[in-house]
């Protein structure tokens, strides 16, 4: 289904996109076991430029182009962003200079792709909930943070529709406890664009909003409220 307004051009430009990034994309993966086999260092430079490659056919193809606004602190932080499209899960990566993403334990499981995403550096979340999945999530988020990198989560958990506002999941809040750091909530429009359920993406303006530092040490309560606004900042804004 087509997000409203599209144009011919819309669809053409979103069939080129699918042609191109996912036919140079299945060869990547194909080819990744190559560098892993270099060791973490050099899969992370491999996948910064299939990152990079994604970020040309955005601009290029699509015609998409990315607006940051806000600051980007000096340092590892954990980054909470709004999650409405494919496209952050990939951009935020670029800007954010290689962060530990959590992603769900489903999508490790994918054969080849999920792989090498581990082998990147991502962190697996098994939603269970269970004690066991959060302990081998927090014990990978230190490694990660003792590497001088970044966490970033999408803190609601899934994508959601522009306009939409589900409560943050839980998996934040143990995050924020243990982790003791600042967290920066991300807004983003992409939905406007690039809609979750459809094939065609339409050209515009995506805007990349880094909020204030919410601090760490306040109450769960209280954090969550301040992140989960300033992630949601963005919803009233129309599409350029």
């Amino acid at each position: 289904m087509s997000a409203p307004g599209v144009t011919r051009a819309d669809i053409a430009r979103s069939v080129l996109f699918a042609l191109v990034f996912y036919s140079v994309t299945v060869l990547a993966v194909i080819v990744a076991p190559l560098a892993a086999a270099f060791g973490s260092r050099t899969m992370r430079t491999y996948g910064s430029g299939w990152i990079r490659f994604h970020g040309w056919c955005t601009r290029v193809i699509l015609r998409i182009v990315r607006r940051v606004e806000g600051e980007i602190p000096v340092g590892p932080r954990l980054y909470a962003a709004k999650h409405q499209s494919m496209y952050e899960t990939i951009e935020l990566v670029d800007l954010l200079d290689e962060p530990a993403v959590l992603l769900k334990q489903e999508l490790a499981r994918i054969p080849f792709w999920g792989w090498a995403a581990t082998r990147w550096g991502t962190i697996p979340v098994d939603r269970s909930g269970s004690a066991s999945a959060l302990r081998a999530m927090l014990k990978a988020a230190d490694l990660a943070m003792a590497e001088g990198r970044s966490i970033l989560i999408f803190p609601e958990g899934t994508r959601v529709a522009p306009g939409e506002t589900p409560p943050l999941r839980a998996g934040f809040a143990g995050l924020y406890r243990h982790l003791h750091v600042d967290v920066v909530p991300v807004a983003i429009d992409s939905g406007l664009l690039w809609p979750r359920n459809s094939f065609v993406k339409r050209a515009g303006t995506i805007t990349i909003r880094f909020g204030t530092p919410v601090p760490a040490g306040l109450l769960r309560r209280d954090a969550e409220v301040r992140v989960h606004a300033a992630i949601n900042v963005l919803e009233t804004t129309p599409a350029e």
